[in-house]
């Protein structure tokens, strides 16, 4: 090897490693410890292809279904990367624009006085009445102003809605470094549709995402994806007033999450745990450097299909996953709905669905 090319990798090293130290970000991960990731070659959460038959469903060609809902005619209603939210038949390739929020609608919920309520990831918690007129609920909790708003459920009597606040610190696109920096400025919120306050319920929460109430409206749900964990915020009982998890250690980043309303949780993972993120926990330069090299190479993602079913205990009764090279993925909504079990994705560019009787067989 030449001097002059030695010279000039060496050259490079020195501005690799500049880059990797030096380069100015906001990211500041903190320390931290996960509990060791639980295996996926057997038990509980063994590999498998369950899900490498869904059926694509909807309008085609759309972009990041993320969250989605059954209307009472059957009908899908989802939010797509663009503002829009629409509507389409299972069996249709036709859609209905119902309207663009401009901002980034993921998750909704059905108000029982006919509105459309939408945890906006840039125009934080909105509604949509039945004439289609777009209003905002709630931008802001206890002065701090809302961040990712993220996912939302409303009760029967239509008197809260419980949303979350997935990051104070990050914005829409920036969930990544949220999950390395481990921050804990998610929040779980509820907002009083009778007087139009917003109230923390839950906050130091790793990424909070997907929100369900439980059985009996007893307890709501929130998933902590930068934590691998599922908590819960008693509403009813002893308890009321206070949390505990409701399942930890679980072998994926959690998204979405919904209830059947009798005996069953649905749990989106985005992706099985990452073993260089987990690795990196404790040392926190080094993951700051990885937020660097991020921002050159692509993110460390790997792309499979994964959901898990919850009873009300917190025991896993379906691991449906597919890992083949054309699966659907990333999902983030997994929502039962009569005879199927429909999936919504991020970045996909459909819906899909499969046989509940299929995601349930044993």
């Amino acid at each position: 090897m030449s001097k002059s090319i030695r010279r000039l990798l060496l050259l490079v090293l020195i501005v690799l490693a500049a880059f990797l130290l030096l380069m100015p970000t906001k990211v500041q991960p903190v320390n931290w410890r996960p509990p060791e990731a639980p295996s996926m070659k057997d038990g509980l959460y063994a590999e498998n292809q369950r899900l490498k038959d869904v059926q694509r469903v909807g309008a085609q060609d759309i972009d990041g279904p993320e969250a989605l809902l059954v209307d009472s005619q059957g009908f899908l209603i989802t939010g797509l990367h663009d503002g829009r939210i629409i509507r389409t038949a299972p069996d249709s390739q036709t859609l209905e624009v119902l309207i663009n929020t401009g901002g980034r609608p993921l998750g909704l919920a059905h108000h029982p006085d006919g509105r459309l309520i939408i945890a906006d990831a840039v125009k934080g918690l909105l509604a949509l009445d039945p004439q289609h007129a777009l209003s905002t609920l709630s931008t802001s909790a206890n002065g701090l102003a809302f961040g990712f708003t993220d996912d939302v459920t409303v009760d029967t009597a239509g008197r809260y809605a419980y949303f979350s606040d997935a990051s104070s610190r990050w914005g829409y696109g920036e969930d990544g470094e949220a999950v390395i920096e481990h921050g804990g400025d998610g929040r779980l919120l509820r907002y009083d549709f009778s007087n139009g306050q917003t109230e923390v319920l839950l906050d130091h929460l790793q990424f909070a995402n997907g929100v369900a109430l439980g059985p009996d409206e007893a307890y709501v749900l929130v998933n902590e994806t930068g934590a691998y964990r599922i908590s819960r915020y008693w509403l009813k009982g002893d308890k009321t007033g206070t949390h505990d998890l409701f399942i930890d250690n679980l072998p994926g980043l959690p998204d979405n999450l919904s209830f059947n309303g009798r005996d069953r949780f649905w749990i989106a993972l985005y992706s099985p745990r990452n073993p260089l993120l987990d690795g990196l926990a404790g040392y926190p330069l080094l993951r700051q450097m990885v937020v660097r090299a991020l921002l050159v190479v692509p993110k460390p993602i790997e792309r499979k299909a994964f959901v898990l079913g919850l009873d009300v205990n917190a025991q896993v009764i379906a691991n449906l996953q597919d890992g083949s090279a054309d699966n659907y993925s990333p999902i983030t909504t997994a929502l039962e709905y009569g005879d199927w079990l429909y999936l919504g994705s991020l970045t996909n560019d459909s819906m899909a669905r499969l046989p509940l009787k299929q995601a349930l067989a044993r």
